[in-house]
């Protein structure tokens, strides 16, 4: 079991930026692929960015790509999402998501794997 916990959400206007931070309660977050999802009001989860364990790849939803960055930090157990030139349909709750399971988890979660631990959610909203 591995706790996440999310912060860095908050209140921004358009075009503005916001960095998201995520940290796990276990040392064996090293192996884990992370992900960041959100859910905005009366949709479905989506996948935002994924990242390898060892930090070497990453990926990213066609409508964040170039302005949202995954990354991570395995010495402080954290994993990031730099948001910038924000929009407000970028307005959701933001989940940090870890996944355990060897192979090609981050790149499956670009494509609709569910991992298999969840932050609480942190609130990100664009105003125009």
């Amino acid at each position: 079991q591995v706790q996440l916990v999310e912060s860095g959400g908050g209140l921004v206007q358009a075009g503005g930026s916001l960095r998201l931070s995520c940290a796990a309660s276990r040392r064996t977050f090293n192996s884990y692929s992370m992900g960041w999802f959100r859910q905005a009001p009366g949709k479905e989860r989506e996948f935002v960015a994924a990242i390898t364990w060892s930090g070497d790849d990453t990926y990213h939803a066609d409508s964040v790509k170039g302005r949202f960055t995954i990354s991570r930090d395995n010495a402080r157990n954290t994993v990031y999402l730099q948001m910038n030139s924000l929009k407000p349909e970028d307005t959701a709750v933001y989940y940090c998501a870890a996944d355990p399971r060897s192979g090609p988890t981050a790149q499956a979660m670009a494509v609709g794997l569910m991992p298999e631990y969840w932050g609480q959610g942190t609130q990100v909203t664009v105003s125009s």
